[in-house]
């Protein structure tokens, strides 16, 4: 079931399905279903500001290229925005591989659709983007003011003084020429709960009841897939304060059309008030949505947002099984009760890095010296489960320091970890160094997705690509079939949820770099 508007649509958002090449044979079973965050925003924003809107959900509804072409073209909408943003740093890219080809698609039969495309991708590299033959429009940053005003004219005349958008001249297709405009400013702080004013959960599509066709995290349902559904995922802010070397979250701010623009210099945190974030978390409760992941990327940063939310989630009684970020260095103690009372029973720990010389050059020396394991023990203490984040592969990493990550993971055994092979993703200062060195980059969308096929990593400066991705490999194998990791999934969660995790363990990645 669809949730499509009857109302004349001025614009159609398109989220596509790339789960496939991303995620290999965790697609079918283990990797989440999202639903599409910047989708909503963008939705929201519009339709308050009187425009038709809808969304097509291809990775939810798990539609052929063929039945999404359809719908849209059934749609009949003025402008057709792909909106390729993801959750995780990557995504943005990884996320070009199934709107490329769906779009690439909806132009062969309908050329004359107009298709435009936004998200931290096209942040990062808008010309690149612009220039592909199946893009009509670009979005720079965010888009929300670009999108309004774009919609303001009727596609074709006008352009010229839209700030904030990438457009193409001349009459014939083939030769038409791709310019961009001047930059628009992002929704500045004092204008968050007016311009982007909440999700539109009802456009999402279901089978029976709203969002049931979104699925959370595996481990975030402590390994039971019954507890998968519903789900929904939400931003409480935008951005943030830190400038890490590999990571472009904050490309979608940039005001800068320069070509050698990286996610560093445009740093910076906006927030939503208290009020309007608690208004959608129990919109979700009432539609009978538990399972919500909080999307930030530093939520346990500044508690004069965190705290007045997690308050009023306590006083409306949600009754919530969520999830949000934080960096080991900006924990801080006495709050984590508080996160627990208001129902964030994971905390995602970005750990990074073994070696303290290695995570402090990534982080341009942002990193504070803690201890890892006091901050681990005092979470679980207060009753919250831990996934740590860790990446293998920076630039001054040897198979060593990668092996002295590994020990640290190993040790701190926490609930669930995620281990990444450093990519330079673009938008991030890697990947700007990764250019200037001539150190191969993916060849494919497809390369910059970490569980992919031809997921390319960076080499480091003491080991190879390959090394980098097969340390990665059995480093994860290890983990997950580690006997003292698997008695505290028995102990924690059951035995049946011991039995589904070393059932995923079984599902083995095939990597073209090592030989498959």
């Amino acid at each position: 079931m669809s949730r499509m508007t009857s109302k004349q649509l001025d614009v159609l958002f398109v989220n596509a399905d790339s789960s496939l090449q991303a995620y290999q044979g965790l697609a079918k079973t283990y990797s989440a279903i999202e639903p599409p965050t910047w989708a909503l925003l963008l939705a929201q924003s519009c339709r308050a500001k009187g425009f038709g809107v809808a969304i097509l959900d291809c990775d939810a509804e798990k539609l052929s290229l063929s039945e999404a072409v359809s719908r849209i073209q059934s749609a009949s909408p003025r402008l057709i925005v792909f909106v390729v943003y993801g959750q995780n740093p990557n995504s943005g890219t990884t996320g070009m591989i199934g709107a490329s080809a769906l779009a690439n698609e909806l132009k062969q039969q309908h050329p004359d659709l107009p298709v435009c495309f936004v998200g931290s991708h096209t942040s990062a590299l808008p010309m690149d983007v612009l220039q592909l033959p199946f893009v009509d429009f670009v979005l720079l940053n965010e888009g929300v003011y670009a999108l309004h005003n774009l919609l303001r004219t009727d596609l074709r005349f006008g352009l010229e003084a839209v700030k904030g958008i990438g457009y193409k001249t001349g009459d014939r297709r083939e030769m038409r020429q791709p310019i961009l405009n001047e930059p628009q400013a992002v929704v500045p702080q004092d204008r968050m709960d007016i311009d982007m004013p909440g999700y539109a959960w009802d456009l999402l599509p279901y089978r029976t009841r709203p969002l049931d066709l979104y699925r959370a995290h595996f481990w975030h349902a402590e390994f039971d897939h019954e507890k998968r559904t519903p789900f929904a995922a939400i931003y409480t802010s935008l951005g943030c304060t830190f400038a890490c070397d590999f990571c472009m979250i904050n490309i979608i701010n940039r005001v800068d059309n320069g070509s050698s623009v990286d996610a560093t210099q445009s740093r910076g945190m906006r927030f939503w008030s208290a009020k309007l974030i608690a208004g959608e978390l129990e919109k979700l409760a009432e539609m009978g949505v538990e399972t919500i992941r909080i999307s930030d990327e530093m939520f346990f940063l500044n508690r004069k947002y965190y705290e007045p939310l997690l308050q009023d989630i306590i006083q409306r009684n949600l009754a919530l099984r969520m999830w949000a970020y934080a960096r080991v260095d900006t924990v801080r103690h006495e709050y984590i009760d508080l996160f627990k009372r208001a129902g964030i029973n994971w905390l995602a720990l970005g750990i990074e890095a073994g070696n303290q010389t290695v995570r402090q050059e990534v982080s341009k020396g942002s990193f504070q010296e803690v201890n890892i394991r006091a901050v681990c023990d005092k979470v679980r203490a207060e009753g919250m489960n831990i996934i740590s984040n860790y990446i293998f592969g920076f630039p001054d990493d040897t198979l060593e320091t990668m092996g002295e990550t590994l020990d640290l993971a190993l040790e701190l055994n926490t609930e669930m970890a995620n281990m990444y092979p450093c990519q330079a993703l673009p938008g991030s200062p890697m990947y700007h160094m990764a250019k200037q060195q001539g150190w191969k980059l993916p060849e494919s969308y497809s390369g910059y997705a970490f569980l992919s096929y031809d997921s390319q990593p960076l080499p480091t400066k003491h080991a190879t690509a390959t090394e980098v991705l097969k340390f990665r490999d059995e480093a994860w194998q290890r983990y997950f079939s580690n006997p003292a990791y698997l008695r505290l999934v028995e102990t924690k969660f059951g035995e049946n949820e011991r039995a589904n995790v070393e059932a995923m363990a079984k599902v083995r990645l095939r990597r073209k770099l090592l030989g498959d």
